[in-house]
């Protein structure tokens, strides 16, 4: 049984909130010198990707609109 595309979805959408709370309000110096901060993103970011890779094709193909690659 495959998971539903809205759960997909769902992880995308919590791993951008997630970069958000974690970069709100920092500068980007402040970013660029902290480890914990740049591999919290950069995980969310590899959620964001491999959701997005799980996503049916015909789901895709149905919201042309978004840069999936």
């Amino acid at each position: 049984m495959s998971r539903d595309a809205r759960l997909y979805v769902a992880d995308i959408v919590a791993a951008g909130e997630a970069i958000l709370r974690y970069t709100g309000g920092v500068t980007f110096e402040a970013f660029a010198d902290n480890d914990e901060k740049r591999a919290a993103v950069e995980r969310q970011v590899f959620v964001i990707g491999e959701a997005a890779a799980r996503l049916p094709d015909d789901w895709k193909q149905k919201r042309p609109a978004v840069p999936w690659r």
